[in-house]
């Protein structure tokens, strides 16, 4: 999502119904490769990141929820320090889903 939301929707019909196989597998991992000479777009962080965001809303701190705006604002492909602090958020509050999803993996490998 964070790359391309056509690509995004492309996996999501894939995974419709909840009947992979092997011909599904092979069109998913295309689509990832050929994400991975794709550069994130201000617009599609923006809405990869809100996804993130619907994860804490109700559970966040006031403090947080401030963060989270603030840098959403400054938000762009060279400045994302917001995609930083959703992976830290993710281990807070042990979102397992988030832990083991691409774009928070990504994040962390990122910033080590």
């Amino acid at each position: 999502m964070a790359h391309s939301q056509n690509a995004y929707n492309e996996i999501r019909k894939l995974a419709k119904n909840n009947q992979w196989d092997k011909t599904k597998e092979q069109a998913y991992q295309r689509i990832v490769q050929d994400l991975e000479n794709v550069e994130p777009t201000k617009a599609t962080l923006v809405t990869a990141y809100q996804h993130v965001w619907g994860y804490f809303k109700k559970i966040a701190t006031p403090e947080e929820k401030n963060k989270y705006l603030k840098l959403l604002d400054y938000l762009s492909p060279e400045n994302d320090d917001l995609g930083k602090f959703l992976a830290q958020l993710t281990d807070k509050y042990q979102v397992k889903y988030l832990q083991n999803s691409r774009i928070i993996i990504e994040i962390k490998e990122q910033n080590q």
